[in-house]
């Protein structure tokens, strides 16, 4: 029907870092890859424009479009049986592909980020390129550091996080060269130069908000020698090379979860308004803060603990367990962190977690009773008969492993998710720019409009 026209060429390893910067810098590779990009969508578009992907039944419009495919997100796509696949790798794959810091098993961020941008795997120097880079933008005004340290130690830290991203867009380059007059087929870049900018500052902004609510006010300045994720483990007050592997494993597989969810629709959303990158991910971390989206790992762990308080904090036979699962599940409760609105086993993401945990801390009480909800719930509510997907997700894993490790400041656990969404939905924003994506505009109908459809007095012609 239509020839695939992308071809995917990364530059051989053994390259040295200052080639790698002046011949396959990732800006220049985007710039690269642009017009085959637009050429692939056009022969899509001219191919099956007409085509229909999904519907839209009354109960969906009803209940949070559930399920109705009506965007277009390169960056990420859920497989219901092997979970999330950035630019087509599934988690397994991203952890044996992407590169590696000197001594450690975990991938680099860096290299997801650069897999999301180009749709390539990375050379080793192409990541240090990328270290190398956020090193170099790291650095916070003064007058951002000021008014974050002037905030209410109680203001949550979400909203402090969001009023720093916020603050930073008045160094906006994309809202700058809007204001000039840039041209549409040129957004990218500045929209590039945004997303690269804040991405390298999010570790020094997460950890200036954790030293100052929850110690002593003082800060630790990033070392341009250290990767993203390690820098951002140091910066926290953390000096565990298991702590910033885990760091690097907990920013990749949170990074990304297809475009449907709130903090990434929120960020494409508002970004199709040509709202700079800063604003548009400000705003996806305001959908990020809400419960329903953002705290699960939170109420997962909660939930875990007291269940170990009420198994006497001892280690309990598996029938104890289910027995226990069983008086939740009749008593009208849930067991949070099983179960998945797409996935239908378990979470990828939870069992490289699982891993970890065999690997660093297999004798952690806490992670010994997580390794018996794995082998017993599942089957209790498979029995139970009310749930569709039985199987734990990644919220019932990361919360046991930050705890291990002594963060245990739960209210901080979404800002560690918002500065790893920022590795997915920042170069999503970044594609959108590149091929020209219109302003997002559904049409919306009302409740009275339906009932008068529903008698035959109005036809979908009328806003088709």
């Amino acid at each position: 029907m239509f020839s695939k026209v992308v071809t995917r060429v990364a530059a051989p390893a053994g390259r040295s870092l200052q080639s790698a910067r002046n011949l396959a810098s990732l800006k220049k590779r985007v710039t690269e890859l642009i017009p085959q990009n637009q050429a692939e969508i056009k022969a899509v578009k001219e191919a099956i424009g007409k085509k229909v992907i999904g519907t839209c039944t009354v109960e969906q419009a009803y209940g949070g479009m559930r399920d109705v495919v009506s965007m277009v997100y390169e960056t990420s796509l859920l497989d219901p049986q092997e979970g999330i696949r950035f630019r087509g790798l599934t988690i397994p794959e991203c952890q044996q592909k992407l590169p590696k810091a000197p001594g450690g098993a975990e991938p680099l961020p860096e290299g997801l980020f650069w897999l999301l941008v180009t749709g390539e795997v990375p050379t080793e120097a192409q990541v240090r390129e990328i270290s190398a880079d956020w090193a170099a933008r790291s650095a916070v005004p003064e007058w951002v550091t000021k008014l974050q340290l002037s905030l209410p130690k109680d203001l949550h830290p979400m909203t402090q996080f969001n009023i720093a991203i916020n603050a930073l867009a008045k160094d906006s380059v994309f809202a700058a060269e809007y204001q000039k007059g840039i041209a549409k087929n040129k957004l990218w870049e500045p929209a590039y130069e945004d997303t690269m900018n804040l991405i390298a500052k999010l570790p020094t902004i997460a950890s200036t908000i954790f030293r100052h609510t929850y110690r002593d006010g003082s800060l630790i300045a990033p070392d341009p020698k250290l990767d993203w994720a390690a820098n951002f483990a140091r910066q926290l007050g953390y000096n565990n090379k298991q702590f910033e592997e885990l760091m690097r494993l907990y920013m990749v597989i949170h990074a990304d979860h297809e475009g449907g969810n709130v903090s990434a629709h929120t960020t494409h959303l508002v970004g199709s308004a040509l709202s700079d990158p800063y604003l548009s991910f400000a705003a996806g971390m305001n959908g990020l803060a809400g419960p329903l989206h953002g705290l699960a790992n939170q109420e997962v762990l909660r939930w875990t603990q007291e269940f170990q308080k009420g198994l006497g904090n001892k280690a309990s036979s598996n029938e104890e367990i289910a027995k226990a699962v069983w008086a939740t599940l009749k008593s009208g409760k849930v067991v949070p962190g099983f179960g998945h609105a797409v996935l239908r086993k378990t979470d990828p993401r939870y069992m490289s977690q699982r891993e970890f945990a065999l690997k660093h801390l297999p004798e952690d009480p806490l992670f010994k009773l997580v390794s018996q909800l794995f082998e017993v719930v599942p089957a209790v509510l498979t029995e139970h008969g009310k749930t569709k997907n039985p199987w734990p997700n990644v919220d019932a894993h990361s919360g046991v492993l930050l705890t291990h490790y002594g963060l245990t400041e739960q209210n901080f656990y979404t800002v560690l998710f918002g500065v790893s969404r920022a590795l997915g939905v920042l170069p999503a924003y970044v594609l959108d720019r590149t091929v020209g994506h219109p302003i997002e505009r559904p049409k919306s109908v009302t409740t009275e409009w339906l009932k008068r459809y529903s008698r035959g007095e109005v036809n979908e012609k009328e806003f088709v």
